[in-house]
């Protein structure tokens, strides 16, 4: 594997995740989706993201051959946890902001 790209997949997986976790909503009208772009769906703005650090452990395992969107699936449930314990209630749904 390419440590370097595994890292910045994981990054934007996190991003991603933190996206859809907070403002992931797609609403439909008369059967069609609601927002029918991507400029009219709301993103995680840089000036809003977090610093992402990641650290790669060592392993003996010669089968792996990539990482996928571990980042994006790892994010969310930590997020809402997170809100969980700030909030003392827990979200049972996303998007977890409301706009």
């Amino acid at each position: 594997m390419n440590p370097p790209g595994v890292i910045k997949q994981i990054e934007g997986g996190v991003l991603f995740g933190l996206t859809a976790a907070l403002y992931g909503r797609v609403d439909y009208q008369a059967g069609a989706p609601s927002p029918r772009n991507f400029v009219d769906y709301r993103l995680l703005r840089l000036s809003e993201a977090p610093r992402v650090d990641v650290q790669l452990l060592a392993s003996q395992r010669s089968l792996l051959c990539g990482i996928g969107e571990a980042g994006t699936s790892a994010i969310m449930p930590a997020i809402g946890n997170a809100a969980s314990a700030l909030l003392g209630e827990r979200a049972r749904s996303l998007p977890l902001l409301k706009t």
